[in-house]
């Protein structure tokens, strides 16, 4: 599906509106009309940007579909988790937010944070686009959605760690 900026958007763009975050500003500006969602998707995918981010800002009124028919995006996490399958973000001991420990999930990000960014930064230039998507997080669900490209990038011994810190 191909989308474009709707006046609400171009004005919170251009404002710097306080809903887009600044890696869905990042994806936000590459919907020109001409880039399918999956295009975009694509292209950011090293940010963390999802379907669920472009819905978000559907649901906000900042994009619609240059066809005017009601813009959804579909998330293939969620289809293949109907069908029994892992989602894009299953980590295989991915607890909710407030199971395990208990702790809220600003004490989890807070903990996590500088193990991501100690991690991703140890990668050099290899991990370089990786640590900024790190560093661009602002919450446990923005370094969630980060923790699968973490994990290929470090290996599953390094990211045991960061496991811990975010799900335990």
């Amino acid at each position: 599906m191909v989308l474009v900026k709707t006046q609400a958007g171009q004005k919170a763009l251009k404002d710097r509106h306080g809903s887009l975050s600044s890696r869905q500003r990042s994806a936000f500006i590459l919907f020109d009309g001409k880039r399918t969602t999956q295009d975009v998707l694509a292209a950011t995918a090293a940010m963390g940007i999802t379907a669920d981010d472009v819905q978000a800002m559907i649901a906000q009124g900042l994009l619609a579909s240059l066809s005017g028919q009601p813009a959804t995006v579909g998330t293939s996490g969620a289809s293949s988790q109907a069908a029994g399958g892992p989602s894009a973000t299953d980590l295989g001991t991915v607890a909710t937010p407030m199971e395990g420990s208990g702790r809220t999930p600003k004490e989890r990000y807070q903990a996590a944070y500088p193990i991501a960014t100690a991690l991703t930064a140890g990668l050099g230039l290899r991990g370089f686009r990786l640590n900024l998507s790190v560093e661009g997080t602002g919450s446990f669900d923005d370094l969630a959605a980060l923790a699968p490209k973490i994990r290929e990038a470090v290996g599953d011994a390094k990211f045991e760690q960061l496991d811990k810190a975010l799900f335990d």
